[in-house]
């Protein structure tokens, strides 16, 4: 066998249609304003906003094994930072969510070196903890509103554009900008040194440390990157809301239990499977959402279903299948063609 009979790659025919394809759809999603009326842009933009927090919570489990059940403490700071730095600091609110992204990361930067002597279960109940700390400290902030919590004063609001049908194109506009951004963000960072070294650690922690690479730093960036893209989405999240709470905010059931149930079924620890999770979730959710608790009996039974019959959730199950990747990441020995040879 020659060597230069092969060669090392890391696309596929699968991927470039793939992306052939997530062009299109994306050139046809950003003219939805001109082809959907207002409650489908409503429905698609909280459907964006969920496959990032999905996207996101995939990268920190999935990839870091950084199992967390308290995402939902940035959701939450991002939304309450959105309406102090737009109320109190008079910013505007496009320039308030990406603030509230480098605040988020600040504050997680001493969260993390308090939460990473946590192991395992510890480490998600710890999760758990500085969230319901977020939420009661929030909730006694009295010129937010308190427990209460608070409206977006109108003139911040109409600072975003002049018509209501302006503001609603562009809140839908910054969702679907944001899945592309976490998504994107995503799929660069695991192509990168620092993805590689993750993808090691997840693969084999024990192994990748014994070969040089720091497993502390890689968790650490990545918890702090998460951090602040969560906080950015939930800036995003409440600034399509208008109003704000404690209990909204840091909402265990909305923020992560949902986006859990997203990764799971769909395929922890790829990026195609928060994408085909947030779509069934919806699918799910829209259909049924009229039988009131039959609705959550269903999802769980749903993910009960999935995890026993196919543990790499669905995705994993077409992978193993098939053997594509949408989002090429590991590298294939393939033939040489002979213009390459030439």
């Amino acid at each position: 066998m020659n060597l230069s009979d092969y060669h090392v790659t890391r696309t596929s025919p699968a991927a470039r249609v793939a992306a052939l394809l997530g062009a299109l759809i994306l050139i046809v999603l950003i003219a939805a304003p001109w082809w959907a009326g207002r409650a489908d842009m409503r429905l698609m933009g909280e459907l964006f906003l969920y496959l990032a927090l999905a996207s996101l919570w995939n990268l920190m489990a999935g990839y870091a094994g950084l199992v967390s059940v308290g995402q939902q403490a940035y959701v939450g700071f991002g939304g309450y930072m959105l309406f102090a730095l737009t109320i109190f600091g008079g910013l505007h609110p496009l320039g308030a969510i990406a603030l509230a992204g480098a605040l988020g990361a600040l504050i997680a930067v001493p969260v993390a070196l308090l939460i990473f002597r946590l192991r395992g279960a510890y480490f998600a109940i710890g999760t758990w903890v500085i969230a319901e700390v977020f939420r009661l400290s929030f909730a006694q902030v009295s010129a937010l509103g308190g427990g209460s919590g608070s409206s977006l004063p109108v003139g911040i609001v109409r600072s975003l554009a002049a018509s209501r049908s302006g503001r609603e194109h562009l809140s839908y506009w910054l969702a679907l900008g944001s899945a592309v951004l976490v998504i994107a963000a995503v799929y660069l960072f695991l192509r990168s040194r620092n993805g590689l070294a993750l993808t090691a650690i997840r693969d084999n922690e024990l192994a990748a440390g014994s070969l040089g690479i720091d497993i502390w730093r890689t968790k650490f960036i990545v918890y702090v990157v998460t951090a602040a893209l969560t906080a950015m989405i939930g800036a995003l999240i409440f600034l399509q809301k208008l109003r704000i709470s404690p209990d909204a905010a840091f909402s265990v059931n909305d923020w992560t239990a949902f986006v859990i149930f997203i990764v799971v079924i769909g395929g922890i620890g790829t990026i195609e499977g928060p994408i085909i999770g947030t779509l069934i979730f919806f699918l799910l959710r829209e259909t049924l959402a009229d039988l009131g608790t039959i609705y959550l009996i269903v999802l769980g039974t749903v993910a009960i279903v999935i995890m026993l019959k196919a543990p790499t959730g669905l995705w994993g199950l077409i992978r193993s299948r098939f053997d594509i990747e949408l989002f090429p990441l590991r590298f294939r020995v393939k033939p040489s063609s002979p213009s390459t040879k030439g």
